[in-house]
């Protein structure tokens, strides 16, 4: 039974974080219960994020998180509570130091940035919102 788990959890960590880690160096070096958690949590909502961000009530800003645009602040809000935990545990495991968080949270969004669909709002590094 724990195999199926530890399957899931190698999944999640390449669908979702590995992006991440890849345009910045980072590594997590261990699945910690809450980052899997808050991995397990962003892979149940990524369907209707994706119609958010799609519908334009929900974008992609320029420091790594989700910002509501009309709406659907709780999904927002769970969102961003789940990237925050995997943010810390890269600051954490790789010894990032006090401007590791941004750092990380930097490198994310222009991850996001760039694998954003056509359509999806997005916010510049210079912080202008633009339909991608």
């Amino acid at each position: 039974m724990k195999r199926p788990i530890f399957m899931i959890a190698i999944f999640l960590i390449m669908a979702l974080a590995i992006p991440t880690c890849f345009a910045a160096q980072y590594d997590l070096k261990k699945m910690t219960p809450e980052i899997e958690a808050a991995l397990k949590n962003r892979q149940a909502r990524f369907s209707t994020l994706q119609r958010s961000k799609q519908a334009g009530t929900v974008g992609e800003n320029n420091q790594g998180y989700v910002t509501a645009l009309q709406g659907d602040q709780g999904l927002v809000s769970q969102e961003n509570r789940d990237r925050e935990t995997i943010y810390q545990g890269l600051v954490t495991q790789n010894n990032l130091g006090s401007n590791g968080l941004q750092e990380v949270q930097r490198a994310f969004a222009e991850v996001q940035r760039d694998k954003a669909s056509s359509g999806e709002m997005i916010q510049s590094p210079a912080g202008d919102w633009v339909r991608k």
